[in-house]
């Protein structure tokens, strides 16, 4: 099976922002800890859960005190004015 042909536009003018969308998170936000790798729940839009846990942990595991924070965004990519991506999403 041979793959399908596309149309591959060299010199067409993209914009890179924050995704922004309905339901999309700003952030998920997560902790490793490198002592023992145990790691903290994913949470949206807020540290301060995290910040909690990795007090906790190192609580529970006093000898736990380096952790990794992860922090997840998102972002998107659409066509700017002048793209004929533009210009087909205009008509649909």
């Amino acid at each position: 099976m041979s793959p399908t042909p596309r149309t591959v536009i060299r010199a067409a003018d993209w914009t890179l922002r924050v995704e922004t969308a309905e339901g999309a998170p700003q952030a998920i936000y997560s902790a490793l800890c490198i002592t023992c790798g145990a790691e903290s729940p994913a949470v949206d839009d807020t540290r301060l859960p995290i910040e909690i846990w990795t007090l906790k942990h190192t609580g529970l595991n006093p000898s736990h005190r380096q952790f990794q924070p992860r922090t997840l965004g998102f972002w998107r990519v659409d066509p700017a004015p002048g793209n004929p991506y533009a210009e087909r999403r205009q008509r649909m």
